[in-house]
């Protein structure tokens, strides 16, 4: 992982639960074969990852540690222990501190995207949005890949966002890397992406790093809210989470699934 690269490990393992893997590789099966039938290249290549996801499938087995394994030292987290967002701090991603310890920071900006984000936080931010206008942050919307962006324009996101103000960026990377814009020089910046570098996201920026939900309310205050603010304003995600978070699975979208019957494999 990108953890154990920084930290001068070889590598790392994480203990998966198979079943969200095969949920997630059925997903992949039926996207590559939807991409074949759209006439992406190449489609042998295609082809060979689909069968070789289908053998996985066939045969599912995945790294874990051995029951004998000695550790150099073992760190137990218990989550029930974490009663508020933790947000890395500008600019060094290892430097974490509770919401409590941060609340009240002026932001100047928000960017809601990158590989760290998926189709349900965009819907989450568009809740925490809806019904506002001329919101007192620049808001950067990007969704990571082509197809969430049509699903949330189909749902009426995109609308809901728009309309609060935020500026929607092609799907991609966006400020995650700051090759396709930038903020302006000296910004304090709320961010989703990966890593807040001196740099980075522009010139002198500070950057927080934290989730959408938190994101989003960055952007409606101007500021980093306090742990009241930030309860409050979650809550109206709870009755219909279900929804917001439901994952694009492919294999259950009949555009892709109807797509993919076309392709002789």
């Amino acid at each position: 992982s990108d953890a154990s690269a920084e930290r001068s490990a070889a590598g790392c393992t994480v203990h998966l639960n198979a079943e969200p893997i095969k949920e997630y590789i059925n997903s992949n099966i039926t996207l590559m074969t939807h991409m074949i039938a759209s006439g992406y290249a190449d489609a042998r290549t295609l082809k060979r990852r689909i069968a070789a996801q289908e053998a996985w499938l066939a045969d599912p087995k995945l790294l874990k540690a051995d029951a004998d394994a000695e550790y150099a030292a073992v760190i137990e987290i218990d989550l029930a222990d974490v009663h508020e967002p933790i947000v890395a701090c500008p600019n060094d991603p290892d430097d974490v501190k509770t919401l409590s310890e941060v609340a009240g920071a002026t932001i100047d900006e928000v960017f809601i995207g990158s590989c760290m984000t998926n189709i349900g936080h965009f819907r989450a931010a568009s809740k925490l949005l809806e019904g506002k206008r001329d919101i007192p942050v620049k808001l950067w919307v990007a969704p990571p890949t082509k197809m969430d962006a049509q699903q949330l324009s189909e749902e009426g996101h995109y609308g809901v966002l728009g309309t609060a103000g935020a500026r929607m960026e092609m799907p991609g990377c966006s400020l995650c890397m700051g090759n396709q814009a930038q903020v302006k020089e000296g910004a304090t910046v709320f961010s989703t992406s990966t890593r807040n570098f001196p740099n980075r996201l522009g010139k002198n920026a500070n950057v927080y790093l934290g989730s959408a939900e938190l994101a989003a309310i960055c952007s409606r205050l101007g500021r980093i809210p306090t742990k009241e603010e930030y309860m409050a304003g979650v809550g109206v995600l709870a009755p219909s989470s279900d929804t917001i978070y439901k994952y694009l699975n492919f294999d259950r979208i009949e555009e892709y699934t109807e797509s993919a019957k076309t392709v002789a494999m």
